[in-house]
């Protein structure tokens, strides 16, 4: 239904209706006809890109365990129903609201929910109490649906599932704040109902003088409807439509899914990337990079080293106290490098049995593991945590932590998380109930890296080149936000913004402090909405990244919001435009760079269509006031039209981008569409084309041929000058003839179309019957082409002309 609101379609079916009323069934037929080719064309286009959205919803579902009647089974989350038995374990997404029935040791990360980083200790209960809502210091018998379980095994009943969970509430109250309308849709709207109201006023102005003129108003009236689909450029919706389309599946091909197509309009204009350092500009899967025993350094990146034996006991213990097929990423870090570099040794205990673990707590952010050896009667207990609960676990000096807190310090200027490690035996069977009462000795630091992606520092170069500022984000220490900085090239200025400073600067500062300030740390999810608005108030247009629920108000107010798919949540992807498949850095700069490559064709493609209305509009309406006969029947324009369409809507798009693309600053995003300029030298190279037509129009009916001779040499001038503007309009730089070096399959295709259907509408007697053309002579077609040939250089030339003007922007 909104294809056929469009002013080409309505009048191509007043005109189908008119030729019925006059008994012509055969281009009646014709014509009804295209208006289901451009039909079937956008439903197409629509189809695709709602299966690309349902393949990033099936993508997200997480899968569930259920116990049912028929025993476990294994699940799409979105199947599991009020009353199923799920069955919970570490690293497992929890499908649905429900109640634990039964739990041993069972935590929940319920950040996406609270913005709590600590994981939430869960029990058990027999009772039926009414549902919770999420955080709180207590342990609570619900789980909430998109959380993660950190650790521990359970089993609960599922009360509410999809929009009746508490992430399905947030979901709801999301989805009810609609997207405003895009400048650039906005534009083209504004511009299509300017022309077609001129071209409607035109239109009946014609049908009125040539009804009143000749008495046949039904003529009349296919006259005025002629002249209307002459000038009205209803290309424009379907532009749009196709080149968003289109781009958006080029740009899922650099796994970059776009969720809102208004969003590729903005990534040309984006002058701000702020972007997570975690899984984006990193690789988000730590390894054991350093091991430091009394300030001695052994770095495990070195390939091919032996692990030195004052070592081995520290990354010894650094194994014991990790799970034994650990879901944590440090974990898994330790003990990969434990099994690699402890090979054949003594440390490693497989058979020892796991007796009891000491967890984690806000009160003491270390945890220890209680192990039993079949050789020995004591236990082993290693322990592992931040520096400073290692050294109060160990009860050292002050100048002893004071030595552990300068070692920390050193490492992390590494870009490095380090974890203190130490280790204990007791020899009583009753284990006390607190880490402290262990006789801990302090071993060592384990520094822990997370890997710089690959090619992250050339696309951040990329990006300065294009006059996009980098902008790094994260949670982490200082120290490690600023040694990640230094490795990729961000600038290192000494203007680095914590979290907690952040919060003590009001509006104005933080403004100030944005204009220089590359880098900010320790940073919470709520603080990103700040550092959006903060950066939009100056007049940026700003992209950023974010994967948990509490980023959603900052993905959604952002110009351009982009979630993480490997690691984000589903309400983070709900609130963004675009959705990073594979987290990487990288794939936001090539969605830009072709953003802006999409935006430079669709302004060429539109330029195109403004100028080649100009010779279509002049030779439907210049021979009706003059009192000559009709040159363009509706047929004509239809035929038009199946060059038009495709060159405009495949051919451009599928344009190559421009060898400076990512050498120019970002557009102004308040830049209309079509500048001034641009819209002078469509009309200028329109008015040659027309003036090209009518001459030879002029000549034929001087000489004193027919009406279908004049006819067919004035539109066969009228098909090769827009094949000529079609290869003008590649480039604002390049000639027509040196445009034709570059690939373009589907120019070629469309080029070569043209010329064929050309050739058969003159030479197939059924067609030339139907367009009522006449067979041209050798000397015609001559004319013709020499005709052809002269508009293309005189559009290049034009082109030059206007092209060297200073003002001149680029306009693709």
């Amino acid at each position: 239904l909104e294809v056929l609101r469009e002013p080409m379609l309505a009048l191509l079916l007043a005109c189908g209706g008119v030729y019925l009323a006059l008994g012509d069934l055969t281009e009646a037929v014709v014509l009804l006809g295209f208006v289901f080719v451009v039909l079937g064309i956008s439903l197409y286009q629509g189809f695709r890109t709602e299966k690309a959205l349902h393949a990033l919803r099936n993508l997200s579902s997480p899968r569930a365990l259920v116990l049912r009647e028929e025993g476990q089974r294994r699940v799409a989350g979105r199947e599991v129903v009020p009353g199923d038995l799920v069955v919970l374990a570490e690293g497992d997404r929890v499908p649905a609201d429900g109640v634990l029935l039964w739990a041993a040791s069972l935590r929940t990360d319920e950040s996406l929910l609270t913005g709590e980083a600590e994981p939430v200790g869960k029990v058990a209960t027999a009772e039926d109490p009414p549902m919770a809502r999420p955080g709180g210091a207590a342990p609570s018998p619900f789980v909430f649906s998109g959380t993660l379980v950190a650790g521990g095994q359970g089993i609960a009943r599922v009360l509410a599932t999809a929009a009746a969970t508490e992430l399905g509430r947030i979901g709801i109250s999301l989805a009810s704040a609609h997207s405003e309308t895009t400048a650039l849709e906005a534009q083209t709207g504004r511009l299509v109902r300017v022309l077609a109201a001129g071209g409607v006023a035109v239109s009946g102005g014609v049908a009125v003088l040539v009804g009143t003129d000749t008495g046949r108003w039904l003529e009349g009236l296919l006259a005025g409807l002629a002249v209307g689909m002459s000038m009205i450029p209803e290309e424009f919706p379907l532009i749009l439509t196709i080149f968003l389309a289109l781009g958006a599946r080029r740009i899922s091909q650099r796994r970059v899914l776009t969720r809102r197509l208004g969003a590729i309009e903005a990534l040309g204009a984006a002058t701000v990337l702020c972007v997570d350092k975690t899984g984006t500009l990193t690789e988000n899967r730590m390894r054991a990079a350093l091991l430091s025993v009394d300030e001695q350094w052994f770095d495990l990146r070195r390939d091919g080293a032996a692990l030195p034996e004052r070592f081995h006991e520290l990354l010894e213990y650094a194994v014991l106290a990790s799970q034994q097929n650990p879901f944590d990423a440090m974990e898994k870090a330790i003990n990969d490098a434990g099994v690699e570099l402890l090979r054949g040794t003594e440390h490693l205990h497989p058979r020892w049995t796991l007796v009891r673990e000491y967890p984690l707590s806000g009160a003491l952010l270390a945890v220890s593991h209680v192990w039993a050896g079949r050789e020995r009667e004591e236990f082993v207990i290693g322990a592992k945590g931040a520096p400073e609960a290692i050294a109060d676990l160990c009860h050292l000096p002050a100048d002893g932590s004071a030595a552990i807190e300068r070692e920390v310090a050193r490492m992390a200027e590494h870009g490095l998380r380090v974890l203190g490690v130490a280790r204990a035996r007791f020899a009583s069977p009753d284990l006390p109930r607190e880490q402290h009462d262990f006789d801990f000795d302090f071993l060592g630091l384990v520094g822990l890296s997370d890997p710089v992606r690959a090619g992250v520092a050339e696309s951040l170069a990329e990006c300065a080149r294009a006059g996009i500022r980098t902008v790094m984000i994260t949670g982490d220490a200082p120290s490690t936000a600023a040694a990640v900085a230094r490795t990729i090239g961000l600038p290192d200025d000494g203007s680095l913004l914590g979290g907690a400073e952040l919060d003590r600067l009001d509006d104005a500062e933080l403004e100030a402090r944005c204009r220089t300030t590359a880098v900010f740390a320790r940073v919470i999810p709520e603080q990103k909405l700040r550092l959006v608005r903060a950066l939009q108030s100056r007049g940026e247009v700003v992209a950023m990244t974010g994967d948990g629920v509490n980023d959603a108000p900052a993905l959604r107010a952002a110009h351009i919001g982009v979630a993480m798919g490997g690691r984000g949540t589903d309400v983070a992807r709900e609130a963004a435009d675009l959705v990073l498949l594979d987290d990487d850095f990288a794939s936001i700069v090539a969605a830009i760079r072709l953003g802006r490559r999409i935006f430079d064709n669709i302004r060429k493609a539109m330029a195109y269509v403004v100028a080649v209305h100009v010779p279509i509009a002049g030779l439907a309406l210049l021979p009706v006031l003059f009192g000559l006969p009709l040159m363009l029947l509706p047929l004509h324009v239809a035929f038009l039209q199946l060059i038009i369409d495709p060159a405009c809507s495949i051919a451009f798009e599928a344009e190559p981008e421009e060898g400076d693309i990512m050498r120019r600053p970002p557009r102004d995003a308040r830049e209309p569409l079509l500048p001034r300029h641009t819209i002078a030298l469509s009309l200028l190279q329109g008015g040659a084309a027309l003036t090209l037509v009518l001459g030879v129009l002029g000549v034929s009916l001087w000489r004193g041929d027919g009406v279908e001779q004049a006819r067919t040499l004035s539109f066969s001038t009228l098909v090769l000058a827009n094949l000529g503007l079609i290869l003008a309009e590649r480039s604002s730089k390049r000639t027509a003839l040196a445009s034709l070096a570059v690939s373009n399959p589907a120019l070629t295709w469309v080029v070569a179309g043209s010329l064929l259907l050309l050739v058969a509408s003159v030479t197939w007697p059924p067609a030339r019957e139907l367009l009522r053309f006449a067979v041209p002579s050798p000397g015609d077609l001559a004319m013709v082409t020499a005709a052809g040939l002269v508009a293309t250089g005189f559009f290049d030339l034009l082109k030059r002309v206007v092209a060297a003007r200073p003002e001149r922007a680029h306009a693709g």
